[in-house]
């Protein structure tokens, strides 16, 4: 249930954000879309960061970069996926705008 809440406002906010380019005549929406729709990849990256710092208690050279790559790629992969989320709905929004 909460992936699918994810997913939806992920697609809104990309939206209303691809409105509000298109409203001002920039019609170069496409990475933007990709890049709004991404962002939560980069928050939990942000994130990463935090609790290896203050909540974690690892040490060592493996230990670091074992999680940090790991968790990279963990949040490679959300931006992938809601950057794609992202895009498509503000695909399918600007088709149906300019139909």
């Amino acid at each position: 249930l909460v992936f699918l809440i994810l997913l939806t406002v992920t697609a809104f906010i990309t939206v209303a954000l691809t409105y509000f380019q298109l409203a001002v005549e920039d019609h170069h929406w496409w990475w933007r879309a990709v890049m709004v729709g991404g962002s939560a990849g980069i928050y939990v990256l942000g994130y990463c960061v935090y609790y290896f710092n203050y909540k974690a208690k690892m040490s060592g050279f493996m230990q670091t970069s074992f999680f940090f790559g790991y968790m990279g790629m963990v949040c490679y992969g959300i931006w992938l996926m809601l950057g794609t989320v992202g895009f498509f709905s503000s695909l399918y929004f600007v088709k149906y705008i300019y139909r």
